[in-house]
């Protein structure tokens, strides 16, 4: 009788066990086949367990980023006149980026008339040497005596700027978005004219330049990446290599020869793919007209890497137009400087009478 009793729950518990795996298997099934055959704007049961990416600080800073984000533009007021000639008048000017005030020089012809803008993008420069125009002082005002009104920014931490971001990685990306605020800031420039006494003077914000030396041409380069717009820009020796490689080829210069810098780099490359925040990648992204100048003898921007640039953009099927001066440095000051201007100048005007 004991083991006809243990027969029969045996007996009962094999049909109970493949009842239960038979439910277990028809039920995956059917969750399976339900989440793979549901139309795109049903909500998966597991809905609520889905992990989503979360977005990184420093995310908002690679080209894509940049490239869809909208820049409203500020104010800009003028301050104090920092030099006065018979042809130009030289101003303090601010505005504001990201909730962060940003100082700059403004440089306008005295002439009466109606003037195209140009926005300027310095290099690099050390802060405890800067001074306001630093960079693009003697150019900006070469221009503004050949009738062009020009922006320079002295970007966060320069000037009478405020501070940039405590995060390295961040200071260096800000550069971007106190310049694409910028120009998105130019069309309220007459606005600040208007309140110069006796001012005869008015910024033509539908004709807007860039110009961009050294670090400024890199800046200048993810401007016309990000906005996608025709904007006629002049580059004197850009840097123009892929991130990090830009900044990493400089770390002679530092007194630690970039121990520091590569340990940044590294910590950064942990959380973030570098090549999308690398202008090389998105060169097919610009329309703008460019106009490229580099000399045979710098040694802080290598020919070759204008050479590149040019080479690429013309693969691209880009507007580009390249000077090489032989024996001239970085700054040009080995005697081209006035002709890199002159040729400066009438690309823009050119560009100007074509709109």
């Amino acid at each position: 009788m004991y083991e006809e009793s243990v027969e029969k729950n045996h007996s009962k518990f094999k049909i109970f066990a493949i009842i239960i795996l038979t439910a277990g298997f028809i039920l995956s099934t059917v969750l399976y086949l339900s989440y793979h055959s549901r139309p795109n704007n049903m909500i998966s049961p597991f809905a609520g367990n889905k992990i989503t990416p979360t977005e990184k600080p420093l995310d908002k800073y690679s080209i894509s980023a940049l490239k869809k984000k909208r820049f409203l533009g500020s104010d800009i007021s003028l301050d104090k006149i920092l030099n006065e000639t018979k042809d130009f008048s030289s101003y303090l000017f601010y505005y504001t980026s990201e909730g962060k005030k940003v100082s700059g020089v403004v440089n306008i012809p005295k002439k009466e008339g109606v003037y195209p803008v140009i926005i300027m993008f310095r290099g690099y420069v050390p802060q405890e040497i800067y001074q306001p125009g630093v960079g693009t002082i003697h150019g900006g005002e070469v221009l503004a005596q050949n009738g062009f009104i020009t922006l320079a920014p002295d970007f966060l931490g320069y000037g009478q700027s405020a501070s940039p971001s405590a995060n390295p990685m961040e200071e260096r990306f800000e550069t971007y978005t106190t310049a694409l605020t910028l120009i998105s800031s130019a069309p309220n420039l007459n606005l600040a004219l208007n309140l110069i006494p006796q001012n005869k003077i008015t910024a033509d914000t539908n004709k807007i330049g860039i110009w961009g030396h050294s670090n400024g041409g890199h800046i200048a380069l993810v401007v016309l990446e990000a906005t996608g717009q025709k904007i006629p820009t002049v580059l004197w020796a850009p840097v123009s290599k892929p991130f990090p490689y830009s900044i990493l080829y400089y770390t002679d210069e530092y007194d630690d020869h970039g121990k520091a810098l590569r340990k940044l780099i590294s910590d950064f490359e942990k959380d973030y793919d570098v090549e999308s925040y690398s202008l090389t990648n998105y060169l097919d992204l610009i329309q703008a007209p460019i106009e490229l100048h580099q000399g045979g003898n710098d040694d802080a921007v290598p020919q070759e890497w204008s050479d590149e640039l040019n080479q690429t953009l013309k693969t691209l099927n880009k507007e580009i137009t390249y000077f090489t001066y032989a024996n001239e440095d970085h700054n040009f000051a080995n005697g081209s400087w006035s002709t890199v201007m002159a040729r400066s100048m009438k690309f823009y005007k050119d560009e100007f009478q074509r709109r």
